[in-house]
């Protein structure tokens, strides 16, 4: 794992420094975003495609972490409900995902990006997942 991966979150005792991955920014930010009523589902690659049907549960789906100059940037990838409001489930998912990483991490959010790329339609109970 390459050192600029990681994010150091040490308060510079003499206990030792405490560093974090930034694979465990994208899982809080997922199992946070799947918290939210009226997101449908995380639109995630080929690769995480294969391994959910394998039976392993991708949590960093549709999520994209950047260490940048200004801080943390996230941007998600979502699918909505139909008949949801936009603004409104999107502001929530920003709100949840600051406060659930700000206190695991302790680490502030410069920007969290929301992405809705799709809208799924009303299904039948017995076909809904």
């Amino acid at each position: 794992m390459k050192d600029d991966s990681l994010l150091n979150v040490s308060n510079h005792n003499d206990l030792g420094k405490v560093e974090i991955a930034q694979e465990v920014i994208e899982v809080i930010t997922g199992i946070a975003a799947s918290e939210i009523e009226g997101i449908s589902s995380m639109r995630g690659s080929f690769a995480t495609g294969v391994v959910e049907k394998l039976g392993k549960k991708s949590h960093s789906k549709g999520v994209k972490v950047e260490l940048t100059d200004d801080g943390i940037q996230i941007d998600l990838f979502v699918n909505l409900d139909f008949g949801v409001s936009i603004p409104t489930v999107a502001e929530k998912l920003q709100e949840n995902i600051r406060q659930s990483i700000k206190n695991m991490t302790a680490l502030e959010i410069s920007e969290i990006n929301v992405h809705v790329v799709g809208i799924q339609m009303e299904q039948d109970n017995t076909q809904k997942e």
